[in-house]
């Protein structure tokens, strides 16, 4: 049986049946990307908080750390903190943990404390990854439905955020952090301090 078209209707042409039929998988993709991202418990649509903008306070930062105890970072006021959002599933935050770790031990007798937000992650698996590259687990946060991450405006792990001795954001990166930027966002701190 032959199916007849009515007069002045069109079929898409190759490019636009193409577009067409695309359109439902890009959509797909679209949603799932944006509920994988999502912290879990919350609507799909919803994004991180407000970028916490360089000069501003920074937002409280409290709960329970790695080993069991508690960090609140109001307690580190006077100190230059660096607080890193992180996950032992995030593959650049693997790569940047040994350098943080390094300039933490290096910097930690000047005054500076390295504060570790675990996002979204399973403790185990976190506390192992510490293990291996020797970092302390009475200094990193969980946050296992990401909570502090979006109050903190982080859009994406792994994020840095330097918070000067009064307690105000001195510099912000998303991504890999690398010595030279942490030496170039922290330094200036102690010397004026």
């Amino acid at each position: 049986m032959e199916t007849r078209r009515r007069p002045g209707s069109r079929r898409p042409s190759g490019w636009r049946w193409a577009l067409l039929a695309a359109l439902p998988v890009a959509v797909v993709v679209l949603v799932a990307g944006a509920l994988l991202l999502a912290p879990p418990g919350s609507s799909g649509g919803r994004s991180a908080g407000p970028s916490v903008a360089v000069g501003s306070l920074a937002p409280p930062l409290r709960g329970p750390t790695l080993d069991g105890g508690e960090l609140d970072l109001a307690d580190l006021r006077g100190h230059v903190v660096v607080v890193n959002f992180w996950a032992a599933w995030c593959a650049p935050c693997r790569q940047e943990l040994p350098v943080l770790v390094a300039e933490g031990r290096r910097l930690h007798d000047r005054g500076v404390r390295l504060v570790g937000v675990d996002a979204r992650d399973g403790e185990r698996q976190a506390r192992d990854l510490l293990a291996e590259v020797g970092g302390d687990p009475a200094s990193s946060v969980v946050d296992p439905d990401g909570r502090l991450t979006a109050a903190w405006g982080v859009p994406g792990l792994p994020a840095t955020v330097v918070v000067d001795a009064d307690g105000r954001v001195a510099a912000r990166h998303l991504g890999v952090v690398s010595e030279d930027w942490l030496r170039a966002h922290v330094e200036p701190l102690l010397e004026a301090g």
